[in-house]
């Protein structure tokens, strides 16, 4: 399947327009987000596949990580983010998307104002990244822009993710997934795996795999649902359901199986570049400036032991346990049709 993917993505399609389902469509940026994205070369636009955002806020001279980077749209947008100290790696299987990439690194570097690259391209596989030289705990945020759909061995992909991460550190990420596993004639068709369907994780498969690999809470951060657009491919793939999903992942030692209660809160102090008002931790938690917000013992791990620290004051401690936070379930997490929860909502 990897050869099918690299041709698929590499000569047959030549530009977005290509596509045939509306599965690797990107979303409407947000306000703060469109001047970055303005500057970036037009071909590296044109050869973007992509079904979400991956622009996690506090990057300012980070180490950035993008798995299947493709023609660098991402690399370029975070470039810009993490500023000229900071250091954006992309990694893709793809020579022509690569070769896209990579000349157009000199006009990126000075649209943006760097005295020099801070980015630079690896061929190689998201599942592989070993081989590439990629140290442990080097970076501070991995991202990814439906990829990892594509990959033969997701479970080494989040495991090789967890080990290239600082502790403290997080993959920010969006995805493909379904509400059921794919039947396997289904995965072996190129265009439906091709076109970032069937090779989509069953949610819950995507849950267990990410604790497997040492991420003991995904947090969800958005999601749609993925019409098709293409009747024909929807027939194939019905009554399976889909959705693009944006989770982050912490690296975090003292994260439970299950969001526990401690009795403790935090304030946020309305720091945080672009969220004076409030910050979005992920789709349960917009925590407003100035008030008290009561938070399970994971949540608090994730503001304290993270970039986020310093934006937060902290209520409580570990002492006393009061049993699971209110309202911590385990349905399906997506949205349906009319926006509404599919399931009761985790803390």
């Amino acid at each position: 399947m990897r050869e099918d993917v690299r041709e698929y993505y590499g000569q047959t399609l030549q530009s977005s327009s290509d596509l045939q389902t509306n599965a690797c469509c990107d979303q409407i940026p947000p306000d703060w987000l469109k001047p970055v994205l303005a500057q970036l070369h037009d071909e590296v636009v044109n050869r973007y596949y992509g079904c979400g955002l991956v622009a996690p806020q506090l990057l300012e001279g980070m180490r950035v990580l993008d798995l299947g980077c493709g023609s660098g749209r991402d690399v370029y947008v975070l470039s810009a983010l993490v500023g000229e100290h900071g250091e954006v790696v992309g990694v893709d299987m793809t020579p022509e998307q690569l070769e896209v990439a990579e000349r157009h690194k000199d006009f990126h570097r000075q649209a943006f104002g760097h005295g020099k690259s801070n980015v630079r391209f690896l061929h190689g596989y998201i599942e592989q990244l070993d081989l590439l030289g990629l140290p442990d705990n080097y970076f501070d945020i991995v991202v990814s822009n439906c990829v990892i759909n594509l990959s033969p061995d997701k479970e080494r992909v989040l495991r090789e993710v967890h080990r290239v991460l600082k502790p403290g550190g997080e993959m920010y990420f969006s995805d493909v997934y379904a509400d059921r596993r794919i039947a396997e004639p289904l995965r072996q068709d190129p265009v439906l795996y091709g076109e970032c369907l069937s090779g989509a994780l069953y949610w819950n498969d995507f849950i267990t795999l990410s604790k497997k690999a040492g991420f003991a809470d995904p947090r969800l951060v958005e999601d749609r649902p993925i019409t098709i657009a293409n009747d024909e491919i929807g027939a194939k793939l019905a009554p399976t359901r889909f959705w693009s999903a944006t989770y982050r992942l912490f690296k975090l030692e003292g994260l439970e199986p299950a969001c526990e209660d401690y009795g403790q809160a935090v304030i946020y102090r309305g720091t945080v570049p672009g969220s004076a008002q409030q910050f979005m931790l992920d789709g349960h938690h917009l925590i407003e400036r100035g008030k008290v917000f009561p938070v399970c013992g994971n949540t608090w791990h994730m503001l304290s032991g993270t970039r986020f620290r310093e934006h937060f004051d902290f209520i409580g401690n570990f002492d006393t346990h009061y049993g699971i936070f209110l309202g911590c379930g385990t349905s399906v997490p997506f949205s349906d049709d009319a926006g509404a929860s599919v399931g009761p909502s985790c803390c």
